[in-house]
């Protein structure tokens, strides 16, 4: 971004200081220094030519695994069963390439020096920067969803159309929450890859870092709960609340709990959804806290 960009961006959101000698001059108010920064990124977003190719594997990858797995011809829920498993993955890989240099990028090409001469803070930069990107991950976990449900829309060999709310019925309702649960934890990975990118230093650290982060979403957080299931800490009554201390249990829990599990009409509890949620929320709102401090220590 130059200096014209920012000027430009945040005129009529300003308001006025006064100097020594009485002449009045513009200052960026919060809001549009906020959004000048999340134009800025969907404007990087939109030139990254491997947010679209990543888009369009995921895509290809979920298709394929809906058609040869035979989901998209039984329903919605069985489409769900067999893609579960591979979102788990894909989703936090997305998610990581589109945030792990966010704010490395600015500081490689000297932007955060740029940014020092206008009255950002490094909340609103972090912010602006977390917005701008989450837009481009909403969309690139949405469309290839979204052209799932299209392919069982066309190919399920029931055509079953009962939007339902009760228990035992297969629904689209239960297949679009599956899109709003991924798009949730494409979100809550962003902010973590945020969080790393605002910690590292150079590329080779950030990718590292990254590696480390995804590593740590996918299997250690996971594998610490299942440890404190095993060596007693964790009983059976109190696990379903320990799941939202790894984004990827509660949103595995979320799924099996609202989508699944309420398809089959019974089932043991997979999940406790208000814990899901908070843990999700907690995990997002840390990491942009974490990426605050980090640009602050920059600065």
């Amino acid at each position: 971004m130059t200096d014209g960009d920012v000027a430009k961006e945040t005129e009529g959101v300003t308001g006025t200081e006064t100097t020594e000698t009485g002449h009045a001059y513009a200052t960026p108010g919060a809001r549009g220094l906020i959004s000048a920064i999340v134009r800025r990124e969907l404007r990087t977003v939109a030139r990254t030519r491997t947010f679209a190719l990543l888009t369009a594997a995921l895509a290809a990858i979920l298709l394929g695994i809906g058609w040869a797995g035979g989901g998209m011809e039984s329903g919605y829920v069985p489409t769900v069963v067999d893609v579960l498993t591979p979102l788990e993955v894909l989703v936090p890989v997305v998610a990581v390439v589109f945030g792990y240099r966010a704010i490395l990028g600015d500081r490689e090409r000297g932007e955060l020096e740029v940014f020092r001469t206008y009255p950002i803070s490094a909340w609103q930069l972090v912010l602006g920067t977390y917005l701008g990107r989450a837009i481009g991950v909403v969309l690139a976990v949405t469309v290839p969803l979204t052209l799932l449900f299209i392919g069982v829309v066309f190919t399920e060999t029931e055509r079953l159309r009962v939007y339902a709310t009760h228990a035992g019925a297969d629904s689209p309702v239960l297949f679009a929450r599956l899109i709003v649960l991924a798009v949730v934890f494409a979100l809550v990975v962003l902010a973590i890859a945020i969080a790393v990118s605002a910690l590292v230093s150079s590329a080779r650290t950030g990718l590292v870092a990254a590696a480390l982060a995804l590593l740590v979403v996918l299997f250690g957080l996971d594998l610490a709960i299942i440890y404190g299931f095993v060596a007693g800490p964790l009983g059976e009554a109190s696990l379903i609340y320990a799941l939202p201390l790894s984004p990827l249990s509660a949103f595995r829990g979320l799924v099996l709990e609202t989508v699944i599990v309420t398809a089959a009409g019974t089932g043991p509890r997979a999940a406790s959804p208000i814990a899901s949620l908070f843990g999700l929320a907690a995990w997002t709102v840390g990491s942009l806290v974490v990426a605050t401090l980090g640009v602050e220590h920059l600065e």
